[in-house]
Parts: structure tokens; C-alpha cells; sequence
């Protein structure tokens, strides 16, 4: 990390702060190894996971007043981990993922950063036949649908980790796919539902896309 050059910010929600450490923009890349390229990540896709975009910011703030009450919680893709380190915070039950080989350094990095207890974290494939996380009441994420591909593989990865009854809170920022997974989630058996956010002034540019929520 310590040829990345990084920045730090912190985002509100009412009377909490979250401080984030995270990289300077979306120029940065270290993988001296070929860690991220043998896992099919290229230097363009590197720094994704590594800044903060609107959806995750968006997802952060609908969650904040969520009552997760006793859930799993689990976030899906969470890059900077937002609305994990936000759940952290709040006490929540919260598990968070990613593919990125970076994400789980940041994540602890910035748990200590806002003086919290340990996040558990996986570094997960969403096609992986199987892996050890379990089960969950409430999943999470955002901006997950880069590629067609991902719709089914994102849908079953949810599948395979949601409890008989489960809720599912995805924020797309309109990649063009959101209608095939509301379609793929319904085959599943969860209803569907789509909302705007109600406000989003907490952003600099207007945000076009939408919250998704499936439940079962």
C-alpha cells in the first residue's frame, strides 16, 4: 500500500461519522505480484473497489435507518465498505465480502480508523461452487451489475446465502440490467420492488438510478 497514493474523507449520516481511508482516484494501481491479474481483475478494473461511488453512498444512507434489528447482515461486492463499516458502527451483525485481494486490508484499515471491533470478512467468487458464509436474513450491495453475466451469477450468489425468509437491498446506478435480475430474483421466489431515493443531496451530481429490494 504504501506505493498507492491514498486520501482520506469522512462521510456523515446525522450525528455518526465514518472516516475512510481510500485511494486517491481511479488512476492508482499496485499489483507487483499479479495478484488481481491472475484473478481476471486487469490494471483498468484494479482501482475499482478503491474509491467510494454514488450507489455505495446511496445504499449507506437508506441502510442507516433500516431496522436490522437482530439480522445477518451480509454486504455483497463492498469495495470501500460503506455501509458495512456504517453497520459496524450501529452494532449490527455484519458480513462483509469481495473479490478484490486488496479489500480486506482497506477494510481493516479503516475498522481501526473509526476505532470499531473487526468486520468479518470473506474474499469471495460469486461462481464458486460453494464457500463457508452461511446464511443470511439481510444482503446488501451496490453497483454490481458491471457485466451481463453478472445478473445470474449475483441472483444465484444470493440464492445460495439467504435464509427461507430473507430480505435483499441492491442499489443500481442504471446499468441496464436491474430489470433481468428483478426477473431472475422473481423465478426465485423473492418479490421485487423499485423505488428512487428520496433525496440524494448528499451527493455533488444527480443520481439516475434506483433501489432495489427483493424479499422472500
Amino acid at each position: 500500500m504504501t506505493k498507492l497514493r491514498l486520501c482520506y474523507q469522512t462521510v456523515e449520516f446525522g450525528k455518526i461519522d465514518i472516516h475512510l481511508c481510500t485511494l486517491r482516484n481511479r488512476q492508482e494501481f499496485h499489483d507487483p505480484e499479479g495478484v488481481a491479474e491472475n484473478l481476471g481483475i486487469s490494471s483498468a478494473q484494479w482501482p475499482i473497489f478503491g474509491v467510494v461511488w454514488p450507489s455505495s453512498t446511496v445504499l449507506a444512507h437508506f441502510i442507516c435507518d433500516y431496522n436490522t434489528g437482530s439480522k445477518r447482515i451480509l454486504e455483497i461486492g463492498c469495495g470501500m465498505a460503506l455501509s458495512s463499516l456504517l453497520l459496524n458502527k450501529q452494532h449490527a451483525n455484519i458480513t462483509a465480502t469481495d473479490y478484490h485481494p486488496e479489500t480486506g486490508i482497506f477494510l481493516a484499515r479503516n475498522t481501526l480508523l473509526n476505532e470499531d471491533q473487526p468486520i468479518t470478512y470473506k474474499q469471495v467468487d460469486w461462481a464458486a461452487a460453494e464457500d463457508d458464509l452461511g446464511l443470511f436474513d439481510l444482503i446488501i450491495g451496490s453497483d454490481l451489475l458491471y457485466e451481463e453475466q453478472h445478473v445470474t451469477l449475483l441472483a444465484n450468489f444470493i440464492e445460495s446465502h439467504s435464509n427461507q425468509t430473507c430480505e435483499v437491498i441492491i442499489v443500481d446506478p442504471g446499468r441496464g440490467r436491474k430489470n433481468k435480475l428483478s426477473a431472475r430474483m422473481i423465478e426465485l421466489g423473492y418479490s421485487s420492488n423499485e423505488e428512487k431515493p428520496s433525496h440524494t443531496d448528499y451527493l455533488s451530481e444527480e443520481f439516475k438510478g434506483h433501489i432495489l429490494t427483493f424479499a422472500r
